[in-house]
Formats: structure tokens, C-alpha cells, sequence
């Protein structure tokens, strides 16, 4: 029986930091039968598909209103988990992660590295997270606002 490889801390940051949305980092830690990991993409191509539907029908296409929102919300979930990664304990991480190794095992420590993906995951995720909830919130008063002016004073 051969030994697992360690699970780096900082590696499973930066992939959830950037392919986050995708669920690189589950499949990272938890190999390719995660059902989770699966899950991922399936929001996110539905976000991008709202980006393109908006892109070619105009900002007036509501089924791009309800789409985009999720685009961001998988942005900001995969920034937030490389957050949690980032702040772990190392002794935390090993147990949880690499229970095969000892707790005090590199893998699980930061360094720079890890300090740059923290502030860069937080930054990322924040304006993900914003900028979807402001988008969907503007779009639901616009059409409020729409559908008052249509329907007339009562």
C-alpha cells in the first residue's frame, strides 16, 4: 500500500482562491469521487451563461438577473474557503488533512505564500460578493420601478 502524498495548506489556498468556483481545491483535497467538487461548476457555468445572455440581450434580460448572482456567489464561497484554509492551524490542517503525518508536519504551515492568498481571497471574495448582491439588488428595484411606471397610479 502506497503513502498518500500531504495536502498542502497554501496549494489548497491558492486553488481555492483561483479555480475555487470550479471546485479545483475539493478535488485537491478530496480526489475526484467528491460529490461536492462536482457540484461546483454547475453554478458557475450557469453564472457565466447569465454574463453572455447579458452581453447579447442587454441588461433588461431578467433570466440574467437570477444567473448572474450565482457566478458570484461560487466566486466568493471558493475566496471564503481559501480564507479558512489560509487562517487553519497547522496542527489543525495535518489532523484533518494529513493525518498520516505528525501535526507539526510542513505541510501545514504558513508562510508568505499564504499570507499574499489570504489578502488576495479577501479582497477577491469581498468584491465578488458585493458587486453580485449590489447587481441583484439594483435589479430588483429597477424592476419594481419599471413595473410601478407600467401599471399606472391606483
Amino acid at each position: 500500500m502506497s503513502q498518500a502524498r500531504a495536502k498542502n495548506k497554501t496549494l489548497a489556498a491558492v486553488l481555492a482562491a483561483i479555480g475555487g468556483s470550479m471546485g479545483l481545491h475539493r478535488f485537491y483535497l478530496y480526489g475526484l469521487g467528491d460529490t461536492v467538487a462536482w457540484l461546483f461548476p454547475i453554478p458557475s457555468a450557469l453564472g457565466w451563461w447569465g454574463v453572455e445572455r447579458m452581453r447579447d440581450l442587454g441588461q433588461d434580460d431578467m433570466l440574467s438577473w437570477a444567473l448572474i448572482p450565482l457566478l458570484g456567489a461560487t466566486l466568493a464561497v471558493g475566496c471564503l474557503m481559501a480564507v479558512i484554509y489560509a487562517l487553519t492551524p497547522a496542527e489543525r490542517w495535518n489532523a484533518r488533512h494529513n493525518p498520516q503525518l505528525p501535526q507539526d508536519d510542513p505541510a501545514g504551515r504558513s508562510h508568505g505564500l499564504t499570507v499574499v492568498v489570504l489578502v488576495f481571497a479577501m479582497l477577491a471574495g469581498t468584491i465578488a460578493f458585493m458587486g453580485s448582491l449590489s447587481f441583484g439588488v439594483q435589479k430588483v428595484f429597477e424592476y419594481q420601478i419599471e413595473s410601478a411606471r407600467t401599471s399606472g397610479p391606483t
